[in-house]
């Protein structure tokens, strides 16, 4: 091991994660434990960080990505074998709909791997349950060799981060409490947008959005993902563009706003929605994933030729593409264009669904009785959680009153 410098330090591997893990605003860590990982849970217990116990570790994953949805990063802490290919499902979830979840999972020890070719939990090699999170994470690392260590947590848990998208660390037990030096956090490399291509796309996107006589916005989930909201706002309220969402991005904007103009869904969704998105001259889609289900089946119809389509690394105005330009420029810029601020008619309103106070207790049950009754026990700081299915469509129209209000994976569509 190499000798620490000034700038460097001695630390355990497991007590740097935890360190790191905290540096990113994590306060809450959802896990199952087994014996691969209780060395590492034991430090996580002896942590400010808190330790939730799930039922099962597919529960512990969902709640890993309902925390990061919610606060910027989740984190998902299980053994080998039988509880990481359980988190397998969940992480795909993650990664389908953009959500920065950390995988721990402990592991057999470096030293008994070469030692016992047969271990507990084992499926084909001691690698393979690496090897399948490299297919659904956007970056991941085995904890192997002290003298890298500290810098791939680094490199993970940054790439969680930037690209909010989910990663996996895997944690030989025998590795937990290895003295390693930390050198200090790298950097990654800059990704930010060409200054004239900035500047070029946002020209033309601005004067289409002038020169348009009923534009609309349509606010995606990667807005809320990248923590754009504030500034996606400031482009609303001073434009006083009409603003809907689809079914991934409900409550993206609270939906008491007075832009909000409730959920597109193409035919799926309420008609008078549907008719002043897709008959807009110009519609404004920031962060917006065209999923089928978003779509509504397919049945939602946007024209590409009135569409100003920005996503986390592309920009379409109308046919033209502009590659490899980030959506934070994109929105910031659009937030601080000189553009003229409108006064729209006509606009569609958020659907009321009449609350349910009392009933005759022989009634029968109904869907509309019971969204009804649902949404009579909202409040300010209530996040409602639809499953895929009748849930979801049935809570399209649910007035949620604060932004990231509403979780439901209307894309990936896991129950």
């Amino acid at each position: 091991m190499d000798t620490p410098s000034a700038e460097a330090r001695l630390v355990r591997v497991g007590d740097y994660l935890i360190e790191r893990l905290r540096d990113h605003g994590v306060g809450h860590v959802f896990g199952v434990p087994g014996d691969f990982v209780l060395g590492f849970m034991q430090k996580l217990e002896q942590s400010p960080l808190t330790l939730v116990n799930t039922c099962d570790e597919q529960g512990a994953g969902f709640a890993a990505d309902a925390y990061a949805r919610i606060h910027g990063l989740g984190v998902a802490c299980v053994t080998y074998g039988v509880g990481g290919l359980k988190l397998a499902n969940s992480t795909g979830q993650a990664y389908a709909e953009e959500s920065p979840v950390v995988v721990i999972s402990g592991a057999p020890g470096l030293a008994e791997r070469a030692r016992h070719p047969l271990l507990h939990h084992k499926v084909r090699a001691y690698d393979t349950q690496l090897r399948v999170f490299e297919r659904l994470t956007i970056a991941s690392t085995l904890l192997g060799d002290p003298e890298t260590a500290c810098r791939e947590i680094d490199r993970v848990l940054a790439m969680a981060v930037r690209h909010k998208r989910p990663v996996y660390i895997e944690l030989p037990r025998d590795m937990v409490e290895t003295e390693v030096v930390a050198h200090g956090t790298p950097a990654l490399p800059d990704n930010s947008t060409d200054p004239p291509v900035l500047a070029a796309a946002l020209a033309e996107a601005t004067a289409t959005i002038a020169a348009a006589e009923r534009p609309v916005i349509v606010l995606g989930v990667e807005v809320q993902r990248f923590g754009l909201t504030d500034a996606a706002l400031r482009f609303i309220e001073r434009t006083n563009i009409p603003t809907a969402v689809t079914l991934l991005d409900k409550s993206s904007i609270g939906e008491r706003h007075p832009s909000f103009i409730g959920v597109y869904a193409g035919a799926m969704g309420r008609e008078e929605v549907r008719v002043y998105v897709e008959e807009s001259d110009c519609v404004i889609l920031l962060g917006a994933l065209l999923t089928d289900v978003n779509l509504g089946g397919f049945t939602g119809h946007l024209d590409p030729a009135r569409c100003i389509h920005a996503t986390r690394g592309r920009l379409a105005v109308g046919y033209h593409i502009y590659e490899h330009v980030r959506l934070a420029d994109v929105v910031n810029g659009l937030a601080g264009a000189n553009l003229p601020r409108r006064d729209p008619h006509d606009t569609p309103r958020p659907a009321e669904i009449a609350p349910v106070i009392d009933s005759d207790p022989e009634a029968r049950i109904t869907v509309a009785g019971l969204f009804g009754r649902v949404a009579t026990s909202l409040t300010d700081e209530t996040i409602v959680i639809a499953d895929p299915g009748d849930a979801l469509f049935g809570a399209a129209d649910l007035p949620i009153p604060r932004s990231v209000g509403f979780l439901a994976p209307a894309y990936y569509a896991s129950l």
